[in-house]
C-alpha cells in the first residue's frame, strides 16, 4: 500500500512520461501511461485495501475483512478523509459483534469524518441508535433513528429501522425492576 501523496506523485510521473511518449510519436505507449496514471488517481480516491475489505465483507468473511483493514498501519497518512470514515465504519462493524463500547467509538469517528454515500451514513446512525438503545439512552436512539430515516432516501434500511423502533417500544413497555429490594431471599423478607 502506498501513501496517498506517493500515489499522486506516481500519477504525475506517468502523465509526464506519457507527454514525452506523445512527443516522440509513440502514441500507444503514451495512451498506456495515461491509463496507468488514471489507476493511481483512482486508488488515491478509493483505497485498494478498503475495497478488498468490502469484498470480504460481502461474502460475510469478517476475519478476512479484518485482516485487510489491519494492513493499514497509519490511516491518517495513507487515507483521505472519506476513506478514514470508511475505515472506522468497517472497524465498527467488525467490533460490534464483541465490544459495543469500542464499536461506538469507531462509529462516532466515522460519523465525524463523514462517508460519501448517504445510505452508508444512515447505516452508521442506525448502528449508533442500536448502541444507544442497549445503553438505555432512549432519546438519543430515537434522534439517531430519525436521522437514519432522513438519510435513507432509497428506503434500503426501512425494515431495520422499523424493527429497531418496535424493539424500542417493547423495551419501553417493560416494567423496570428495582434493584436491591424485593424478590425472594432479600434481607427485608420474613
Amino acid at each position: 500500500m502506498f501513501n496517498k501523496i506517493f500515489k499522486l506523485i506516481l500519477a504525475g510521473l506517468c502523465l509526464a512520461a506519457a507527454i514525452w511518449q506523445f512527443y516522440e510519436t509513440n502514441i500507444g505507449n503514451g495512451i498506456m501511461l495515461i491509463l496507468l496514471g488514471l489507476i493511481f488517481v483512482f486508488l488515491y480516491f478509493k483505497n485498494e485495501l478498503i475495497l478488498l475489505a468490502f469484498l470480504r465483507l460481502r461474502k460475510q468473511d469478517f476475519e478476512g475483512a479484518k485482516k485487510w483493514l489491519d494492513r493499514i498501519k497509519n490511516p491518517e497518512a495513507a487515507l483521505v478523509t472519506k476513506q478514514q470514515g470508511y475505515y472506522n465504519y468497517l472497524n465498527g462493524l467488525m467490533v460490534a459483534q464483541t465490544n459495543m463500547n469500542e464499536a461506538e467509538k469507531y462509529f462516532r469517528k466515522a460519523e465525524k469524518l463523514g462517508l460519501s454515500m448517504s445510505t452508508d451514513m444512515a447505516m452508521v446512525k442506525l448502528n449508533l441508535a442500536g448502541v444507544a438503545m442497549t445503553k438505555n439512552r432512549k432519546r438519543e436512539a430515537e434522534m439517531l433513528l430519525a436521522e437514519a430515516k432522513k438519510l435513507d432516501k432509497q428506503n434500503m434500511l426501512d425494515d431495520q429501522i422499523k424493527m429497531m423502533k418496535q424493539q424500542m417500544k417493547r423495551a419501553g413497555n417493560m416494567p423496570r425492576q428495582p434493584y436491591g429490594r424485593g424478590g425472594r431471599g432479600g434481607k427485608g423478607f420474613r
